[in-house]
């Protein structure tokens, strides 16, 4: 059986604005294991970033948690003093965020950059690494992360480097430490086509020479079915459905994760992709039921005033749908 790594139970998250609160996150429900590899996806603005922050404890300052908890082996992240947050982050937590650009600080070259993040990650250590030390280290994260010439890149600043080697950049800073997670939040935004492919292909590779778990949030459909174990789908901050990867692609069964796989352009042609009808309710006042219920073909009059849970279909495939209560 394998060790549970990361679970998230029932959270609750608001944020404040000048209007009020956006009721955001609708009692989330989210695991992975150890050594697992786990896809997050779903529209933009259904939360699968804000659900990621708070495992960081890096949400903004209107943030408003309201329940909830996130275990990381067994311990609630949430109640966990600054110090144990920064723990985590220098040795079991990283995250590599969606833009490579306002990850990395301009002003200063890429080999300060990463003597700071080696520094930070060492910081309990006994042992003070010399300035060559650190900069060995740094090379061999560069390398580990595919790029060519490193001694040559810790001299640029970021603006000397396309997307695609900021990005690889940002995976070797993620990488520095041995870490138990990795979380990916859209890898591939802002590449071309062939440079986020070879982004994804190096992540799989890394995690899988490390042991590492990894989630990955993307809306390239066809990288996460070639990357990941097991799929969650998110509506509105709800997970409507969770299962393996083959077995999500094969046999959908929440009407929302039916449409969306509808909205992929097929390389066989066969026909124009079809757009989801409506939008994602407005968070000031969602619907009180589920929250697809507006833009669903299937809505009954259940749907509209109770909120479905998760049922088991078998063979871990899980779905949040009062068509198979």
């Amino acid at each position: 059986m394998q060790e549970r790594l990361l679970e998230i139970q029932g959270l609750h998250l608001n944020y404040k604005v000048y209007e009020g609160y956006l009721k955001v996150l609708n009692g989330v429900e989210f695991n992975i294991d150890k050594g697992e590899k786990v896809g997050l996806i779903g529209e933009s603005g259904c939360g699968k970033t804000t659900t990621m922050r708070s495992i960081m404890r890096t949400l903004p300052s209107n943030a408003v948690i309201t329940a909830g908890k996130i275990l990381f082996k067994g311990k609630d992240i949430l109640t966990a003093s600054m110090d144990e947050v920064q723990s985590l982050r220098r040795n079991n937590i990283s995250m590599i965020f969606q833009d490579p650009t306002a990850a990395l600080n301009p002003v200063f070259k890429i080999e300060e950059i990463f003597s700071d993040i080696i520094r930070f990650s060492v910081r309990t250590s006994s042992k003070k690494l010399t300035k060559d030390e650190i900069k060995l280290k740094a090379v061999e994260a560069l390398k580990a992360a595919a790029l060519p010439d490193p001694e040559r890149i810790l001299q640029n600043y970021p603006i000397q480097l396309s997307g695609g080697m900021r990005q690889r950049v940002c995976i070797a800073m993620a990488l520095i430490s041995s870490n138990d997670l990795l979380i990916a939040d859209e890898p591939g935004t802002n590449l071309d086509v062939t440079i986020e492919d070879q982004i994804l292909r190096l992540l799989g590779n890394l995690v899988n020479e490390r042991g590492t778990s990894i989630i990955l949030i993307s809306h390239a459909l066809g990288a996460v079915k070639g990357l990941v174990d097991r799929v969650y789908v998110m509506y509105a901050g709800n997970m409507v459905e969770v299962a393996k990867t083959d077995d999500l692609f094969s046999d959908p069964l929440h009407p929302y994760t039916s449409n969306l796989f509808k909205t992929v352009p097929k390389l066989t042609g066969g026909g124009i992709p079809e757009a989801i009808k409506g939008r994602i309710p407005d968070y000031f006042d969602p619907p009180k039921g589920c929250r697809f219920c507006p833009r669903c073909d299937h809505a009954m009059p259940i749907c509209e005033k109770e909120t479905p849970t998760f049922k088991d279909m078998g063979d871990k495939h899980e779905v949040a749908c009062f068509l198979y209560s």
